[in-house]
């Protein structure tokens, strides 16, 4: 596979291109800092429901016009939303790629907002609110992500409420497209069989004429995040409790990450992981246990959880808040250090298999800050992570936890009493 080229448009869009002849395949990602944290908190679920729209209707075409150019080449096109950026993925032949991406500048510069569609993805929207509301694990994920990030957009989820999704209008879809979707918030990564030289002339030529507006660049100013523990329960009627134990850790880009990115892994990411195997395969306490530390602009959530029966609720609580303590009062041996450093980088490794996967990381980095040197960077980040190192980190992030418990009242309640 070939170096990765950068390259800053006049406009001051950000090109990136990693030729790989292997397969006569092309994928693109063209990010854009316009994810939830941009919303205000009153029209939450707004850019999720622009990346639901952006395909439903573009000057000169309506959305059945759109799908059916998507679909006469047998290219890949879809929008989505996260809380850090927006994102517009692309896959097709490289014979079809100057006519896929054409199509994907028409979206993201003139997007129509038909009425009719907006209603009906508020519609299915607020229907994906209402599923979430009876998935026990998602009511306490909502939860405790409430308690940690308060006022701080992190605290909602993508999707919204189903309050903001009924107040939001074609005008703040307008607006919103207006502020954010400009040529200098935009990082394009191209994958594939494909010249750097051929995707700068065909980027050129779909984007290159969208001059940036007057007005400076939107800049986030968030509210700071305070560390408040708590416990929250959501009694439901349900076959099973989540257990789930949250602190709050750090961003991408601040010195502890590489640690808690190695921690999460060791604690419960595979068979092998300590909470698989002293909770669920020597006490048999779990149905599911798994730790979840997510790459984030800004500090992330660092959960364990569990889903047990409702009689083991109380014991899952103590196993993991003790498997917890265990990590803050006794230093990893090398062995346990290096099983953990292995799966990390070979998973990280593997998850850059596909030309749409390449396109992704890189991409992904750029948007976040980081630069594309961040590739190489998390490898050398992840291997410099000692005993000490990985100790230090767990006495600084991982003490007192939030506590979110979700399942059979008589059971949450008495686990925290």
């Amino acid at each position: 596979m070939s170096s990765i080229h950068r390259t800053v448009l006049p406009n001051g869009i950000v090109l990136l291109v990693v030729e790989n002849a292997a397969a006569d395949i092309v994928a693109g990602r063209i990010f854009i800092r316009a994810g939830s944290c941009y919303e205000h908190r009153s029209k939450a679920g707004l850019a999720n429901l622009l990346s639901s729209l952006i395909t439903k209707g573009c000057d000169g075409l309506s959305s059945l016009e759109i799908a059916e150019k998507v679909e006469s080449i047998g290219a890949g096109l879809n929008a989505s939303a996260g809380t850090d950026y927006f994102l517009l993925s692309l896959k097709t032949v490289s014979t079809d790629f100057a006519e896929i991406l054409s199509l994907s500048g028409l979206l993201l510069r003139s997007p129509t907002f038909p009425e009719k569609q907006i209603e009906l993805e508020k519609r299915l929207a607020i229907q994906d609110i209402r599923s979430q509301k009876e998935q026990p694990f998602s009511l306490a994920f909502e939860q405790i992500r409430q308690a940690m990030y308060q006022n701080h957009p992190y605290a909602v989820s993508v999707l919204g409420t189903e309050t903001t999704i009924e107040d939001i209008t074609r005008t703040d879809l307008e607006e919103f497209h207006r502020i954010h979707f400009r040529p200098d918030n935009m990082v394009i990564s191209i994958a594939g069989r494909i010249t750097p030289d051929q995707a700068l002339e065909i980027v050129s030529k779909v984007f290159g004429d969208w001059q940036p507006p007057n007005q400076p660049r939107h800049i986030l100013d968030l509210p700071s995040i305070s560390v408040q523990p708590q416990s929250c329960i959501k009694p439901l009627n349900t076959q099973q409790s989540i257990v789930m134990l949250g602190y709050m850790g750090t961003s991408v880009s601040a010195p502890g990450y590489p640690a808690l990115k190695l921690l999460s892994t060791y604690l419960g990411n595979g068979l092998s992981s300590r909470l698989f195997v002293e909770l669920r395969e020597k006490r048999g306490l779990a149905y599911e246990v798994s730790a979840i530390y997510s790459t984030r602009l800004y500090p992330a959530s660092f959960i364990i959880y569990m889903g047990t029966a409702p009689d083991n609720t109380e014991i899952a609580l103590k196993g993991l808040s003790h498997e917890v303590e265990r990590l803050c009062q006794n230093e990893l041996s090398e062995d346990e250090i290096q099983i953990a450093k292995n799966k990390i980088l070979g998973q990280y490794a593997l998850g850059k298999q596909t030309n749409g996967q390449i396109a992704q990381i890189y991409g992904w980095y750029e948007i976040l800050g980081l630069g594309i040197e961040f590739d190489h960077e998390f490898s050398e980040l992840i291997t410099q992570v000692t005993p000490k190192l990985a100790l230090t980190a767990a006495n600084s992030y991982l003490q007192k936890p939030y506590i979110s418990l979700v399942g059979k009242e008589e059971a949450i309640k008495s686990a925290i009493s």
